[in-house]
């Protein structure tokens, strides 16, 4: 295996949920009584969003708290599809979160200039503390895809082209900044993803095959 990976097993996509909101807990705390501050990075995909459910009548301090994007479809402001609005109904409107701490991905102006608009945001803070990520059926995670250029991109945000799922467009933090986080978190449910995840756990070099992650997955 080329990266040893930590997998909490989990019994259902629900457990994972759970799960995860647990270390979102913990992980703001301590950041919180390390730096006064948590930087979180949220993730799309269905697994998150019932963990972001499961965080609304949290413990978490969200006055303390900055919320940023691991990536975003360039889509209209607003449009059904986009993370920052699944988040939006999944927990950002039923926290008291300052709006200034939210960070959203302006996707809406294209892959190159969102993602400098965005990096030039992200590089004020040392690094993320937490990151939150889930693993597409061919083992991406974030908008970053097997074969595609973004993967070379050594920008701590990276516009995203030809993506194989829709749209095509797309803006995403880079390995750059997701490896320097303090904590990355991967969440894998679904049977479909258990081929893709079968081959990370043999050592296959996937995207989501980060060194230094802790894995929960129902598979």
């Amino acid at each position: 295996m080329k990266n040893k990976m930590h997998v909490v097993s989990c019994f259902n996509a629900e457990s994972v949920a759970t799960s995860v909101a647990d270390e979102v807990v913990k992980a703001a705390a301590v950041a919180i009584a390390k730096r006064g501050v948590f930087h979180l990075a949220l993730a799309g995909g269905t697994t998150p969003k019932v963990c972001y459910q499961h965080l609304q009548k949290s413990a978490i301090d969200w006055q303390h708290v900055h919320v940023w994007f691991g990536d975003e479809r360039c889509l209209s402001v607003g449009d059904s599809e986009r993370n920052d609005v699944m988040a939006d109904e999944a927990l950002l409107q039923h926290i008291d979160i300052p709006a200034e701490q939210i960070h959203r991905m302006k996707s809406e102006l294209g892959p190159e200039e969102s993602a400098l608009i965005y990096e030039r945001e992200l590089e004020v803070i040392p690094c993320l503390d937490l990151v939150l990520l889930g693993m597409g059926e061919d083992g991406h995670t974030a908008s970053l895809f097997p074969n595609n250029a973004a993967l070379c991109d050594e920008r701590l945000v990276v516009p995203v082209f030809d993506a194989p799922k829709p749209p095509s467009q797309r803006v995403s933090l880079g390995y750059r900044a997701i490896k320097a986080a303090h904590q990355r978190i991967m969440m894998v449910t679904g049977e479909a993803k258990r081929d893709a995840f079968t081959r990370v756990c043999g050592g296959e070099d996937l995207p989501i095959l980060i060194e230094n992650s802790q894995w929960f997955s129902s598979l």
